[in-house]
């Protein structure tokens, strides 16, 4: 089976949560081989606060995580 990339549904605000709570799942479910990569997408931002320029981080796509996986039942119920 080849993987393919999937889209989970988060609460906004919780993506980085729930992508350190999968990888922890995967690796203590050994399946680390049926899982390719977990991404929250995000991009650097330069905002100006106080007069000085602040780099900050926006997400992409708020309320989402990319999952590289190869679907069956087993990851399915383990996402």
């Amino acid at each position: 089976m080849t993987k393919r990339w999937y889209v989970v549904h988060a609460y906004s605000g919780f993506e980085k949560s729930v992508q350190r709570a999968l990888v922890d799942r995967v690796t203590r479910a050994g399946m680390q081989d049926a899982f390719g990569q977990i991404l929250v997408p995000v991009e650097e931002v330069v905002e100006m606060k106080g007069g000085q320029k602040a780099i900050s981080e926006r997400t992409f796509f708020p309320g989402y995580v990319l999952c590289e996986m190869e679907m069956d039942d087993d990851s399915w119920h383990l996402v």
